[in-house]
């Protein structure tokens, strides 16, 4: 597997300091983070909001969105009401925000990444089935062709609903810093496919310039590092 592993008790709090740090060490003014999903993103951005202080300037963030599900921006599926909630709310500001917003088509997202660069971190989170943004097993997305940094994707299996729009492998690379967090027994068999590189367990296949796994004792296991 790409990246370091970190063995941690709390997985928000050390979210929480690996931002920060990423805040305080970025290269240039601003600061451009893509946001997760699900209940361990949810956990770490309401500790982010609750604990970042004024260690962050939030309008010097740029936020933007790692996949997301077609569905409106206030439906309790929609990871940008997620992220608008747990964290962007409570914080009172982002310097901008650029949701995935599937009637756009990937496109759009494309070309606005293509005006980035390059995200000074990426969040992402491990799905029980290995998956990791909406790059599912099997699926279209894992075989996104050279330059596509964005695509829509469904999950062949059926196991995730509603089609999606995701970063590719190529797009995830573009971060500087990508963090991984993964939380709780029920991701014990595909995080040790992930560190089996096993290819069937997407996730495997996440790099970057810097990639960090927040792992906790609960997803490990009981397997060392």
């Amino acid at each position: 597997m790409n990246g370091e592993i970190v063995v941690v008790d709390d997985v928000t709090a050390a979210f929480t300091t690996t931002v920060t740090e990423a805040f305080r060490t970025r290269p240039n003014d601003g600061f451009a983070i893509a946001l997760s999903g699900g209940r361990t993103a949810r956990s770490c951005y309401e500790r982010l909001a609750a604990d970042a202080g004024d260690a962050i300037d939030w309008w010097k963030v740029d936020v933007y969105w790692g996949d997301e599900r077609c569905v409106p921006l206030d439906d309790p599926d929609s990871n940008y009401r997620l992220a608008r909630e747990a964290l962007l709310d409570r914080v009172g500001a982002a310097n901008a925000t650029y949701p995935m917003r599937c009637e756009e088509g990937a496109d759009a997202y494309q070309l606005r990444l293509g005006e980035l660069g390059r995200f000074d971190l990426v969040h992402l989170g491990l799905g029980p089935d290995g998956h990791t943004a909406s790059l599912f097993p099997e699926s279209a997305a894992l075989d996104a062709p050279p330059g596509r940094l964005v695509v829509t994707n469904d999950d062949p299996l059926g196991t995730n609903v509603h089609p999606r729009m995701t970063l590719t492998f190529e797009g995830i690379a573009r971060a500087r810093l990508v963090v991984v967090t993964v939380e709780g027994e029920e991701k014990i068999e595909a995080f040790a496919r992930v560190r089996a590189d096993d290819p069937t367990a997407p996730a495997s296949r996440i790099g970057a310039e810097r990639v960090v796994w927040l792992v906790d004792h609960a997803a490990l296991g009981g397997a060392t590092v």
